[in-house]
């Protein structure tokens, strides 16, 4: 009876975990602490391989829900139960995955422009300025590994194949999802 009533308890927690990651008045989302890792929740963190199936509940006996085929893909955990993390992907969609398929390397996505045109392209900057030179146009869905933010920019490096590798570059931190507003990545 106590793993049903545990399990209860991390279903019933989740709900108030969503709740707890709207963000608040400052812009920052209110944190608690995991009751497994002690980490903060919400949190960041991205997908580890290219198949990780998104589930109705916190186990395998749980109807798959939605399989992500993207590695690296930032996700957002905001609760957690055992070996399972509920997690919400940058469309709102929410489930629960195991630890395992997850990874603690910062990722984000591009987002839309201020128009709110998906084909409108972002740029990329060589320096933390809007002045500076841009070294590529991003499209909304592209992801890229957060280097480090300082609250208003972030040093992204996306793959560019077509521009013949990596590119390392700056972009304005409301342009992406998978990290806070105001929040500094070091």
């Amino acid at each position: 009876m106590r793993p049903l009533a545990l399990l209860l308890a991390a279903l019933l927690g989740s709900a108030s975990a969503g709740a707890s990651a709207a963000p608040a008045r400052s812009g920052q989302p209110e944190v608690g602490l995991g009751p497994v890792t002690k980490l903060p929740l919400p949190r960041y963190a991205s997908l580890k391989t290219d198949r990780v199936n998104l589930r109705e509940g916190p186990s395998k006996d749980h109807r798959t829900l939605w399989v992500f085929q993207r590695a690296g893909l930032p996700i957002e955990i905001v609760a957690e139960f055992e070996t399972w993390r509920r997690i919400r992907d940058s469309e709102g969609t929410e489930g629960w995955v195991l630890h395992s398929l997850l990874s603690g390397r910062r990722t984000s996505i591009v987002t839309a422009g201020r128009s709110g045109d998906k084909a409108a392209a972002i740029p990329l900057h060589a320096k933390a300025d809007d002045k500076s030179e841009e070294e590529a146009r991003l499209q909304a869905g592209v992801i890229g590994s957060v280097k480090s933010c300082t609250g208003t920019w972030c040093r992204v490096i996306v793959a560019l194949p077509q521009k013949g590798g990596d590119i390392d570059g700056y972009i304005r931190q409301d342009r992406l999802w998978g990290v806070y507003p105001n929040e500094r990545v070091e």
